[in-house]
């Protein structure tokens, strides 16, 4: 009985109380391979400290980081079809709705909310490129719509955090008719004299680039986003040529034209805040402390 006692049944509990190290423990650095404890970036706002490189963020932690206190208001969405064209490639699209949901905890890729920011009222709108790749369906550009009304009706303006590879090609037709019902819909809001900002995060391509993604009072970029319409890949492939470098980078966009701010994600809640008062001509919000920019390390020869 000994054996049993001392060597058995020690075994038995240490492999049904065994704990399994989290995926996400370590993070690594998409752009220096450095690799960094997944709470530290967490705590940074998912951005690397050292390399400054901007992570994705999800819908939630970006309203949280948003919204005085981190509480809003979640402003409900109509009900669209789940699959219009019964679509099926190498699985269901109803399958794939199924685990994007599971995984990301929203109903669809964009993800509305209504409180203040430096005691203004104000609507953000998130677009989660975690939820199929944000891609703009029937149900996100009901978001969009919803979004951009409900600011129209509370008097506020509306912010858009973009994220998305385009169009949504498992409801063919009906997602690209959300191109021009979202466009009518930021038309509504610029009649009414509220303003419009959108944040470009990385990547923000397709059709959603095409549309409502270019359309604010005031273009924001995250630094290092990819923004554009087709991929540079694609790109290089049609015209044969080898494009320059940084192409279609927030800061290649913002030295051409494309995009009026670039915007480290610790100074972005007091810019959203001071722009939008400017737009709504209100006083300028209180200074408060934020967290510090954290810059890439200087080169060498720069620094000597």
């Amino acid at each position: 009985m000994n054996w049993i006692s001392n060597v058995v049944r020690p075994k038995i509990r240490s492999f049904l109380n065994r704990r399994e190290v989290p995926e996400n423990l370590w993070i690594k650095c998409p752009e220096s391979g450095q690799l960094v404890f997944y709470k530290d970036v967490e705590h940074n706002r998912f951005v690397i400290p050292g390399s400054g490189y901007h992570m994705r963020m999800g819908a939630t932690a970006r309203l949280k980081s948003m919204f005085d206190g981190e509480t809003w208001f979640d402003v409900a969405v109509p009900d669209v079809p789940i699959d219009p064209l019964k679509f099926r490639d190498e699985r269901r699209y109803v399958d794939r709705i199924k685990d994007a949901r599971a995984k990301t905890k929203m109903n669809d890729a964009i993800k509305l909310g209504f409180g203040k920011l430096d005691g203004m009222p104000v609507v953000i709108g998130v677009q989660d490129f975690d939820f199929m790749g944000g891609s703009l369906g029937m149900a996100a550009g009901e978001a969009v719509i919803r979004g951009l009304a409900t600011a129209v009706d509370k008097g506020t303006p509306f912010v858009l955090f973009v994220g998305s590879g385009g169009a949504r090609m498992q409801e063919g037709i009906f997602s690209l008719m959300q191109m021009p019902r979202t466009t009518v819909a930021v038309q509504r809001l610029r009649e009414a004299g509220h303003p419009y900002i959108v944040v470009l995060t990385n990547p923000t391509t397709g059709g959603v680039t095409a549309s409502y993604a270019m359309l604010g009072d005031v273009q924001i970029a995250e630094p290092g986003a990819l923004i554009g319409f087709a991929g540079p890949r694609v790109i290089e492939q049609t015209i044969r040529e080898k494009l320059p470098d940084g192409f279609q980078k927030a800061e290649y966009l913002r030295e051409h034209g494309m995009v009026d701010l670039v915007v480290h994600r610790h100074q972005l809640r007091d810019t959203l805040s001071n722009l939008c008062h400017i737009l709504a001509k209100l006083p300028a919000p209180p200074a408060r402390e934020t967290l510090p920019a954290i810059a890439p390390p200087l080169p060498a020869e720069a620094g000597a």
